[in-house]
């Protein structure tokens, strides 16, 4: 009968699928299996709900399954949890939407997992605030404690505290977008703590969650002696409301027992007497029964004593009544009353209840700008004490060798990090605790210079003590001002390579010498191995010629590359040594930040990835080690890679002169003026990576985002392309497209690629003909005001028909370009931009064109003759000449 009753419902569902929004595909939803082990993610087979494992947002307990008897009984998520047997407090930190209003469930099993079978008693708190005590008394039955909470920053702290009453363990964590229709508001409070969800006319003993309710809202059956359930026949012209209820629930309705019955009444406890909250109470109806044209349902809502809502129900429609308890009044014992009105002919009814407390979360999280910093240090020294949720509060759970200031939002104010092992370079990140009025880090193993940023970017520094390390060069003025002033208690000792002034690197070898017969064993030792290393090196000259003409990877590299050697993956104390502690920004994006950085002299660009821009980054860290492997004079070289932890970076080569948009727009402080010649020979270099890209690799690479921003100029003005972050190689060599989601820039975006989602070379070739306009005319790719918002393809074609080459070709030029040169380059940009891929030329057509503008240019620059006379035009099939 149960089972009917359900399939009842499900068929009630499909038929109204009008009433709920189509939200079917867990958009919003964040389900976590605790304690599954890494790369076992399923799919619930009785909700259909996708569980991952929770190995990427914790680094500490351990996993452990329940017992057999529990597996079976409960849903798959309820198999491992993970237990917490060592720390006080062991949180997940888990990457959200800030602003966004969450319904967060944490769900608890039991299982008697440990053999002990004694359930134990312990704390959950979200980020500084406790969220509830978790009290388990039977082994058997699964627990959930439910918040609806929106979060101020851009990730969630959950943790589980020791109170010393058994090991604190997690099953499940879910969390379900609940922003929608301005649902579940409230005045003032902004987490409220969801106690139930009751489903009075329910027939069985289900709870309902997914896919019953899109939203995942659980509904527990509840009944009573006094009362009857109703339920609509089947319909499909019953209308939601804001709340989008699942159908199971709103079809079903408890009315009293009696059919003369004048009311219908329930109680319902506190949750935690000693926490006198505001309660939310949120009542959902709908009528279930066919009414008769002379039948009325009318009742009058009370909740403890107090009427304060009068409902008529109709047909069709679902309402939902919010009631807020009066502030300052607290309840032991909860009592709703719906009594019928004399003017109705039918007794009341209720379909759903759901019960909410506001929740004290007065406590503040620590500044976000000092939590990133101080997470980061603890990447860079790999901190292995157990660092874990806010860092500053709840006081009792402050990381270890801080201290913070609570006057407002928390932030720190002291580090203390002595004696840790440390190693590498002063972190940069330290730079960003601003508040900083201590920091410890003595009797360590850190190297290099002092950084100056200690003055410059902590102004409320008063004790710095960096005794007892590897610390070298001279210790910066300003520091020691301070500490002469008395500002600042500055403790440098027993860092033997560190000086006040002078020659420094003198001082050091001064020093390295006296009193030290090791020096002598280590040069000899160093001579033998030197002799040694000639032996290999010619050896491995002789092996590298004769692999030479076979290595088909590396046939476009330019010979003496001096990053050849380079070419790897790094660590991240590599990248934070060779940016020197990330200390000049190159720019910034919303991929990340990209620094400066040097290797063995030689310059490059690090691009550090936010953790939001590498989704799906084991495939994307695939085609990097494959672009490792693509080299050409014209292609930005991919110097290698750091994939350690969170830390996720590109190392480039530096690039000197910026962006082509750059030179083009004028927003560049680098004097070089773009001549025509120089326009050219940048169009010629572009196509050459292009063409290498769809001709020279195998299989073809489309670099699906050719636009002006990603043609880098070095010191020679020499054009590369860059970022080949989006770019697609075909499978097959027998591949005529791609069939791929649309990735590209607006303006540069080939429009038969946009409409269809099917990606060719021809694709690569449209963007590089708006990069060529923009190249002749200096206009922008997209509508431009100037030219009536019109595309920069639209507004020259409508000028090529009119004949005048001098109102396309960039107004700084002055004129001072070849005519015939700037007719001929305009006509392949044109063809570059039809509509039809299959009126489009190959880049290697392209080429050759480009190529022969660029000969004419010279003749020209040369004191040749007329150009028109020098050059014979061989018009490439696939490029119709325009009338001129």
């Amino acid at each position: 009968m149960r089972m009917l009753m359900h399939l009842l419902f499900v068929m009630l569902g499909v038929v109204t699928s009008g009433l709920l929004v189509q939200t079917q595909f867990q958009s919003g939803f964040i389900s976590i299996d605790c304690g599954l082990p890494e790369g076992k993610d399923y799919t619930e087979k009785s909700t259909g709900i996708n569980y991952i494992s929770d190995t990427n947002f914790i680094d500490s307990g351990v996993s452990k399954m329940v017992s057999n008897e529990d597996k079976i009984t409960h849903q798959q998520q309820f198999s491992y949890l993970r237990s917490f047997p060592n720390g006080m407090r062991n949180c997940y930190k888990i990457s959200v939407t800030s602003g966004i209003k969450y319904l967060i469930r944490a769900s608890f099993l039991y299982g008697n997992y440990d053999g002990l079978n004694e359930p134990p008693q312990f704390d959950i708190h979200l980020g500084s605030n406790l969220w509830d005590t978790v009290k388990l008394t039977n082994a058997s039955q699964s627990s959930y404690r439910e918040l609806m909470h929106t979060p101020t920053l851009n990730y969630v702290h959950i943790c589980l505290v020791n109170t010393g009453n058994g090991i604190p363990f997690i099953s499940a964590i879910e969390f379900r977008n609940m922003d929608f229709n301005n649902v579940y508001e409230t005045s003032g409070a902004t987490t409220l703590a969801r106690l139930a969800g009751l489903d009075f006319g329910s027939f069985t003993n289900l709870t309902y969650r997914y896919m019953d309710d899109f939203h995942d809202r659980l509904w527990e059956p509840y009944s009573n002696d006094q009362w009857t359930q109703l339920h609509n026949p089947i319909s499909n012209d019953l209308r939601s409301n804001d709340y989008e209820l699942p159908i199971s629930v709103i079809l079903t309705a408890a009315t009293p027992r009696n059919a003369n019955g004048v009311s219908l009444d329930f109680y319902f406890d506190a949750l935690n007497e000693t926490t006198q909250q505001r309660s939310y109470f949120f009542l959902h109806f709908a009528e279930v029964q066919k009414l008769a044209p002379n039948e009325t349902r009318e009742f009058n809502i009370a909740i403890n004593g107090e009427y304060f809502y009068n409902l008529l129900l109709t047909d069709h429609f679902v309402l939902t009544i919010p009631y807020s308890s009066p502030e300052n009044v607290f309840y032991k014992k909860n009592n709703i009353s719906l009594v019928k009105t004399e003017a109705s002919k039918l007794p009341p009814i209720i379909n759903a209840l759901e019960i909410y407390q506001a929740k004290d979360f007065s406590q503040l999280e620590t500044q976000e700008d000092d939590v990133d910093a101080i997470t980061n240090i603890k990447k860079v020294y790999r901190v292995a004490q157990n660092w874990q949720g806010d860092p500053c509060a709840p006081v009792a759970y402050m990381w270890e060798g801080l201290n913070c200031n609570f006057n407002g939002t928390p932030r720190i104010t002291s580090l203390n990090l002595s004696s840790r092992g440390l190693t590498g370079h002063i972190a940069v990140y330290i730079s960003k605790l601003t508040k900083l009025e201590s920091l410890d880090l003595s009797n360590n193993s850190l190297i290099g210079e002092i950084p100056v940023f200690l003055v410059e970017n902590l102004p409320s520094l008063r004790v710095l003590n960096l005794q007892n390390n590897n610390l070298t060069g001279l210790i910066p003025n300003a520091l020691l001002q301070k500490s002469s002033e008395g500002v600042l208690s500055l403790r440098l000792g027993q860092n033997p390579n560190l000086c006040e002034s002078g020659p420094c690197d003198q001082q050091t070898k001064d020093k390295s010498k006296e009193n030290n017969p090791v020096i002598y064993i280590i040069a000899s030792v160093s001579a033998f191995l030197m002799l040694l290393l000639v032996v290999l090196a010619a050896v491995n000259i002789i092996h590298i010629k004769k692999r030479k003409l076979k290595d088909d990877v590396y046939i476009h590299m330019e010979s003496g590359d001096p990053l050849e050697s380079k070419r790897r993956q790094y660590s991240f104390d590599e990248v934070v040594n060779m940016t020197n502690n990330f200390e000049k920004v190159l720019g910034r994006g919303g991929f990340g930040t990209v620094y400066y950085g040097i290797i063995d002299d030689i310059p490059v660009a690090v691009k550090m990835l936010l953790q939001s821009s590498v989704q799906g980054y084991q495939e994307f860290l695939a085609e990097v080690k494959f672009f490792m492997r693509v080299h050409h004079r014209n292609l930005t070289s991919l110097i290698g890679y750091c994939n350690e932890d969170d830390n996720i970076g590109l190392i480039y080569e530096y690039m000197a002169n910026g962006n082509l948009n750059e030179h083009l727009s004028g927003k560049t402080t680098r004097k070089k003026f773009l001549t025509w010649e120089d326009r050219l020979q940048i169009a010629v270099d572009v196509a050459q990576g292009l063409e290498y890209l769809h001709s020279g690799c195998k299989p073809p690479i489309i670099h699906r985002d050719v636009k002006c921003t990603n043609i880098l100029l070095n010191e020679n003005f020499q054009a590369k392309l860059a970022d080949l972050g989006l770019s697609k190689s075909f499978i097959f060599s027998g591949d005529t497209h791609v069939s791929t989601m649309v990735a590209g820039t607006p303006g540069y975006l080939d429009p038969e690629y946009q409409t269809s989602n099917k990606l060719t070379e021809k694709s690569d070739v449209y963007s590089f003909g708006v990069v060529l306009l923009k190249i002749i005319t200096g206009e922008a790719a997209a509508a431009s005001k100037a030219h009536n918002n019109a595309h920069i393809s639209q507004w020259v074609g409508s000028v090529v028909a009119r004949g005048d080459i001098e109102r396309i070709v960039d107004p700084s030029l002055e004129g001072d370009f070849d005519i015939y040169s700037a007719w001929k380059a305009v006509e392949v940009a044109m063809a570059c931009v039809s509509i039809s891929s299959k009126e489009r030329p190959y880049m290697r057509d392209v080429l050759v064109e480009l190529k022969e503008c660029l000969a004419v240019e010279l003749a020209r620059k040369n004191g040749a003759k007329d150009s028109n006379e020098l050059v014979t035009m061989n018009p490439v099939t696939e490029i119709s000449p325009i009338a001129r």
